[in-house]
């Protein structure tokens, strides 16, 4: 029997799948893998730095601000003023290893940040908005209160991994650092049991410093209402809890622990 080689078949080294399919997969793929080595870098990174002593991390960022950060003048009233109210509030947490610092953005959006090494950065928009000194004893509570369960760490960690990733993509030595600005660590997002946790010690501070937690959430009562500013919301928010469900659990916790919801209210020092 004489053998008679066949010619391949018509369109053997062509996949029967779509193109666009094949270039969705892969683009999903790559997509899936990208994700996984992000969550993964942040998690250990996270891990790493929650075992370094807050000591330590207070020696080395003692001195360091964000590159962005744009402040008021150091001898603005509120900026003396604001860190007179941190240094009372931070008297109550007698072993703190920090040594807090506050800086006022220049900025018209209101917020409040948590970044390392004990720096405080409160914004303009949200020195606007406050109206009472117990009003910003709380807010100011609540970053002491990151700082006292290390919350803010998970904000460091995400932004030296996002920062290396922006300076891979791009191939900038400038982004190579740590990326510690504040719009990297305003991306944090804590979970809601860390959030509860950062309002129950301030709350504690605040009735501790004034015997009572009169307009302590006062600032959120006044968002949750429907003459609220949008801009100021979804910008506090976007790091901060939900504010009705804030006033509710606030008032439920003041409720179980006994602190007075009444008392003398005591005015903002530069009004």
């Amino acid at each position: 029997m004489r053998y008679v080689p066949k010619q391949p078949r018509e369109g053997i080294n062509v996949s029967d799948t779509h193109p666009l399919v094949e270039a969705g997969t892969l683009v999903v793929g790559l997509t899936a893998i990208f994700i996984v080595i992000v969550l993964a870098l942040i998690f250990l990174i996270e891990v790493a730095l929650y075992f370094v002593p807050a000591e330590k991390e207070a020696e080395l960022f003692r001195d360091w601000l964000p590159d962005d950060l744009v402040t008021v003048s150091p001898g603005d009233e509120r900026l003396h003023k604001t860190q007179l109210l941190v240094d009372r509030l931070a008297f109550h947490w007698a072993d703190s290893p920090y040594e807090f610092r506050v800086e006022i953005d220049d900025s018209d959006v209101a917020n409040a940040m948590a970044l390392p090494g004990g720096l405080i950065i409160v914004t303009q928009g949200l020195l606007d908005q406050v109206e009472s000194e117990n009003e910003l004893a709380f807010v100011l509570g609540h970053e002491l209160g990151h700082y006292r369960n290390r919350d803010h760490i998970r904000a460091l960690g995400r932004g030296i991994v996002f920062s290396l990733f922006f300076a891979v993509a791009t191939g900038s030595s400038d982004a190579a650092g740590l990326g510690l600005n504040v719009s990297d660590l305003a991306l944090r997002s804590f979970s809601r049991k860390q959030e509860s946790r950062a309002d129950e010690f301030a709350l504690a501070m605040v009735y501790t410093q004034y015997g009572h937690v009169n307009e302590a959430w006062r600032l959120f009562e006044r968002w949750d209402d429907e003459d609220k500013s949008i801009l100021d919301l979804v910008t506090y928010l976007s790091t901060h809890p939900q504010a009705g469900d804030r006033v509710e659990s606030l008032e439920s916790l003041a409720i179980r622990e006994g602190w007075p919801m009444q008392g003398r209210v005591t005015a903002l020092q530069w009004q």
